[in-house]
């Protein structure tokens, strides 16, 4: 009795089965292994001395239409000086939430801005009683940045603006008076920039993520997709200062929340998280030019989206996908620190007011380019830097250098936004090579079959 004869395409479909399995076999062994708790930890690193007062953070999350990542949780949380936890609060009122902007107000409470459903609430929090003073619901898509100007009025970056009639963004910045109900300003991107920056209208045009005012009369925006920081007068409505300009990498690179300084001399200054960048700078004016001072943490951090000076000198930097919050030296050294999944947006010392109210690093003689130590690096801090890194080492020098380092920027800060949380970069990796195997045999396969019946047809018409 003869055996069954294995054919060529059985064999094929045999060494792509067990290609495929391969591939995923890690990740599905993550699966098995993995630990909810690693994912959603709020705990201390490095504590060298305790906090001048509590630190309130903003986490913002991972929601997607409507659903909150359990993994991935969204709250706010206050930490005590020596990294014990006051208190979190994760409130789904209206449909669960991103939290970004989270800005202490002159009475000890926080003003909150909380996109949910499709709209943003903006509410005042007592950390007393951990509830909401008051809240307001605008029709306004996924706002970042809110800053109180007082006398019941909020300054708001209204994002996503996108009118889709006109194909024509109408992003913007208003003052809302909570006394009235009523926008008593209004400030449009499109009037003071070209059409075509950054590539042309769209839906997220600038990506304006903060809005704080300097002084009575002036407002410090940060539009993150032209890569600039600008200053606008309130009375004639012009740009009065630019730190940066549109794909000028060198300077800005699609920043978060910058802070306005003034050295004792009068020199304006500006303190930002350079986000794309990965490190935090401040730039000094200078004969009309603005001129870096410092620098710190291009090779740890991963995505800063907060830096605010502190009284003593230190800064309070928020590193995002390292989902940590830290107090660094001049020079670097991490003095405080703690680890607040998921994704940190915002962190501020409430003792000490909104923003940063330190001395400017030109002050304490500490101008230069530090890395960060003495971090207890809880996180990696690589999460995605296996295929940005290898794209940049291949392509360094070459033709497609920028393309590619695009493209690995891209990879390292969307890929912990996507991936599910048991899945390490590698498993993501080798799980996209199982699906180009899938897909690359399904091709074939579809093409040997077009191929037969064509030949089929073929015959048939020749008999």
């Amino acid at each position: 009795m003869s055996r069954p004869r294995v054919t060529r395409p059985t064999l094929l479909r045999l060494a792509v089965l067990a290609v495929v399995c391969v591939l995923l076999l890690p990740s599905a062994a993550s699966a098995l292994t993995y630990d909810p708790a690693e994912d959603t930890n709020l705990e201390p690193g490095t504590i060298e001395r305790p906090a001048d007062g509590s630190t309130v953070i903003s986490a913002q999350g991972y929601t997607f239409r409507g659903n909150t990542n359990p993994k991935k949780p969204a709250r706010l949380v206050s930490v005590g000086p020596e990294g014990d936890l006051d208190w979190t609060h994760d409130d789904t009122v209206g449909g669960d939430a991103w939290f970004f902007e989270v800005d202490p107000m002159p009475n000890g409470n926080l003003l909150v801005s909380s996109p949910r459903a499709g709209d943003t609430v903006i509410f005042e929090f007592d950390p007393g009683t951990e509830e909401r003073v008051w809240q307001e619901r605008f029709d306004m898509t996924d706002t970042h940045g809110v800053a109180s100007l007082g006398d019941d009025r909020i300054a708001i970056a209204n994002m996503r603006a996108w009118n889709e009639s006109t194909g024509v963004s109408e992003d913007r910045i208003v003052v809302y008076d909570r006394s009235t109900g009523e926008v008593t300003w209004e400030w449009k991107f499109k009037n003071h920039y070209p059409a075509g920056t950054d590539g042309g209208y769209s839906a997220d045009w600038t990506h304006v993520n903060d809005v704080e005012p300097i002084g009575d009369d002036r407002l410090l925006l940060s539009p993150r997709n032209f890569d600039q920081a600008i200053v606008v007068d309130m009375e004639s409505k012009e740009i009065v200062e630019r730190l940066g300009s549109d794909d000028d990498y060198d300077v800005l690179r699609e920043q978060h929340s910058p802070d306005w300084l003034e050295s004792e001399n009068g020199t304006p200054t500006i303190l930002v998280a350079d986000s794309e960048n990965d490190r935090v700078v401040e730039y000094a004016k200078e004969d009309g030019e603005w001129v870096r001072t410092w620098e710190v943490g291009s090779e740890s951090l991963n995505w800063p989206r907060d830096a605010d000076r502190l009284p003593n000198g230190n800064t309070l930097i928020t590193d995002t996908l390292n989902h940590r919050v830290m107090e660094v030296t001049p020079t670097g050294e991490v003095v405080w620190e703690y680890y607040a999944t998921w994704g940190p947006y915002d962190a501020e010392r409430p003792v000490h007011g909104d923003d940063s109210n330190g001395p400017t690093i030109r002050d304490m003689n500490a101008s230069g380019s530090y890395a960060i130590t003495g971090s207890a690096n809880l996180t990696t801090g690589t999460e995605g830097s296996f295929v940005a890194g290898g794209l940049r080492t291949t392509f360094e020098g070459t033709p497609v250098e920028g393309v590619a380092d695009e493209v690995a920027t891209r990879w390292a800060h969307v890929l912990p936004w996507l991936r599910p949380v048991w899945m390490s970069e590698s498993d993501v990796v080798a799980a996209i090579g199982a699906l180009l195997v899938v897909l690359g045999w399904t091709g074939e396969e579809l093409l040997v079959r077009r191929r037969r019946i064509g030949s089929h047809v073929r015959r048939l018409a020749d008999r």
